[in-house]
């Protein structure tokens, strides 16, 4: 979108002393503020000068909370984490040429998973567009279809109505970010800034500041203008699917409609008494034959079972939207719902007989993967007989002693969140084996599954960390990643000591290192390759000091190789903490 072109500079003569760039970048943000942005996160540069020290005089007057961060792709997804946790857009501000390709990734991210970003970039005008200028390329479009709306604003030159045209921008901006990323283009001539003053009704003596209630975000979730409720009845041969983003509604469906429910580590709905966590297993037996219905909800990327159930001809598929994120349909057959409405009630023995066989089947599986050394009775250590007691104390050591694993790695990080912590899980293999073996529970869980990608989760998590700090009943954010993962986003250790002081950070950074990408060991391409190939192209392994790296970026560093010292990092008091949990292949 290309808004009207300004007077010429010529016709407007900057007075002295001061900047239209600089009148214009506070306007666009302080009208951003007004319509309920709280958070903002810039890189430096020159172009942007502007933008930036209007970020930092409103964040002095208490009406932005300001996170600078060197790298772009670093503020990029540190942006994505506040707006997931906080559920309001979150501007972006970065200058002109290879800085604005770096938001890209979370751009990406957030237009998959519809995530609230206004990205503002800095950019040359339209004199220097086009005949090879320094740092210049075509900005306008850079992100494609990837944004609900796109606009290049002309440079500023003073006259009286371009503050009234940029707060309408914001406004512009804040609305159509409802549901995706928007970008803002943004041209400035020099001088690049000037003196800043922020306006009278955002100043501190008129209003309380950032520990006041913000105006809430003109924002609306949109759905393509297609309304539709459907109606069903309760069916025994119906599963509800939860992939990420489903949220506590796939529970109620499951409830409503006496179905099963499968629901995906990160939906948000991995709780109550009809979830089946081993859903795999199950599916792949005759309680998944039987399946006639399903209704999906969110995005599921964690299984071959759930895409494979989608796509069969006899199974009638019903998927309800997600606004702006695309449909999640892999046999192109789903009847796509707004909402589902349940008429009537579940009969309860058909409930018992139905959801009761897919629960059993899952806990039986769940047994049969339990250690062959389980912890020891509890009851036994307070028994009469010494040699009972010796031997119980003998087998807890035994339990304290034993190697770390990638399932004990998952299961001590769930058991140890609870609803005012959060955590995160990396796009690696960790996460599935999260999956497939954590029970339920109903606590705040994040991943980037939008792409699945492997980069920005330690920037996202300090994003979600940053937003969650501010609620003083908040606890820590947990990060469970792959080596890979955490080297990916080596710079997201970068930390500003204002964030991590003022902001009260608690963030700590669990890795389970196998040095390289295991993962692919799962595919078949594992088994067809030649194996000396396979380690240097697919699982490219490494040498990387964990602990220089963590001391690099001013973290604390532990190393758990037993369940002791698992337990004693779970609950340490550093706030930010790097653990690395060596794995085996």
């Amino acid at each position: 979108m290309t808004l009207p072109p300004p007077p010429s500079a010529e016709s407007v003569p900057p007075s002295a002393g001061s900047s239209p760039a600089s009148a214009a970048a506070m306007a666009l943000l302080a009208g951003l503020v007004r319509h309920g942005v709280t958070d903002l996160v810039l890189s430096p540069g020159s172009r942007s000068q502007a933008l930036a020290l209007a970020a930092a005089a409103l964040a002095r007057a208490g009406q932005l909370h300001l996170h600078v961060r060197i790298d772009e792709r670093v503020a990029g997804f540190t942006a994505l984490g506040l707006a997931v946790e906080t559920g309001r857009p979150v501007a972006i501000v970065c200058t002109s040429g290879t800085a604005v390709a770096n938001l890209h990734p979370a751009v990406l991210e957030a237009h998959h998973s519809g995530v609230p970003l206004i990205v503002l970039t800095a950019d040359r005008p339209a004199e220097l567009r086009g005949i090879g200028s320094n740092q210049t390329t075509v900005q306008p479009g850079i992100f494609g279809d990837l944004v609900r709306a796109d606009w290049d604003v002309p440079a500023p030159v003073g006259a009286p109505d371009e503050p009234g045209a940029a707060a309408d921008v914001a406004e512009l901006a804040v609305r159509a970010s409802a549901d995706g990323p928007v970008h803002v283009n943004l041209a400035y001539r020099e001088p690049l800034s000037g003196a800043v003053e922020v306006p009278s009704d955002l100043l501190p003596e008129l209003r309380t500041g950032r520990n006041a209630d913000p105006a809430a975000p003109a924002t609306e979730r949109r759905t393509g203008g297609i309304h539709e409720v459907i109606d069903l009845h309760p069916d025994d041969a119906t599963v509800v699917i939860a992939g990420h983003g489903a949220g506590a509604r796939a529970e109620e469906l499951a409830v409503a409609l006496g179905a099963p429910l499968i629901a995906e580590v990160s939906s948000g709905a991995r709780f109550g008494r009809h979830l089946v966590v081993a859903y795999r297993d199950v599916l792949r037996g005759p309680h998944g034959e039987a399946v006639g219905r399903a209704i999906v909800l969110g995005h599921p990327t964690l299984s071959r079972e759930v895409p494979q159930l989608l796509q069969r001809g006899d199974v009638e598929v019903i998927a309800v939207r997600t606004p702006g994120v695309e449909l999640y349909d892999p046999g192109r057959n789903a009847r796509a719902v707004d909402d589902v409405r349940v008429i009537g009630e579940p009969d309860p023995a058909v409930v018992r007989r139905w959801v009761g066989g897919w629960v059993a089947m899952s806990r039986a599986v769940l047994e049969s993967q339990q250690p062959d050394d389980p912890a020891p009775d509890l009851s036994l250590a307070v028994s009469t007989d010494q040699g009972v007691r010796a031997a119980f104390a003998k087998a807890e050591l035994a339990v304290l002693r034993a190697p770390i694993d990638r399932g004990m790695l998952a299961r001590a990080l769930w058991a140890s969140t609870w609803p005012h912590d959060r955590l995160v899980l990396a796009a690696s293999r960790l996460i599935r084996v999260a999956d497939a073996l954590v029970p339920g529970k109903a606590i705040r869980v994040h991943a980037n599954r939008g792409l699945a990608g492997i980069d920005g989760t330690v920037s996202t998590a300090t994003g979600i960390a940053l937003a969650a700090a501010r609620d003083a009943r908040s606890g820590t954010t947990r990060v469970l990643a792959g080596d890979l993962a955490l080297l990916h986003d080596a710079g997201a250790l970068l930390v500003p000591l204002h964030d991590q002081l003022d902001a009260g950070l608690r963030l700590h950074v669990f890795v389970g290192n196998d040095r390289g990408g295991t993962i692919f060991d799962e595919l078949e391409v594992a088994a067809t390759a030649d194996p000396d190939d396979f380690a240097t192209v697919m699982r490219t392994p490494h040498r990387a000091d964990l602990a220089a790296l963590a001391a690099a970026g001013g973290w604390a560093y532990r190393r758990a190789t037993t369940r002791a010292e698992l337990d004693d990092a779970l609950t340490a008091p550093e706030p930010l903490l790097l653990v690395e949990v060596p794995l085996e292949h």
